[in-house]
């Protein structure tokens, strides 16, 4: 598919987590991520946090912060002032069981 064989850089992640249900990525689905550090407000984004921890959210660039929104009604925001974009989701795998 276009989204694997774009030309650019692409890798695959497990999403670990249920931060993102409501745009349909669910825990245990696989996100195909194209990288590149930067990105637009409303992009689905891996980031990188201060603390080390990566995170699958929404990004906002604000006046003076960033938010990292989930999509997740039960889950908050998370407000720094720096991150680093490892990568912005092009795409979703999810395997169906029986």
């Amino acid at each position: 598919p276009h989204m694997i064989s774009s030309g650019k850089a692409n890798y695959i992640l497990q999403v670990k987590g249920k931060s993102m249900i409501d745009d349909g990525i669910m825990d245990g689905d696989f996100v195909i991520v194209q990288h590149q550090q930067d990105a637009q407000n409303g992009d689905i984004v891996v980031a990188l946090l201060p603390n080390g921890c990566a995170t699958l959210k929404r990004i906002y660039f604000e006046k003076d912060r960033i938010k990292l929104m989930p999509a997740n009604a039960a889950m908050s925001p998370i407000f720094t002032t720096h991150v680093k974009i490892q990568g912005k989701v092009v795409g979703l795998l999810r395997k169906y069981t029986n």
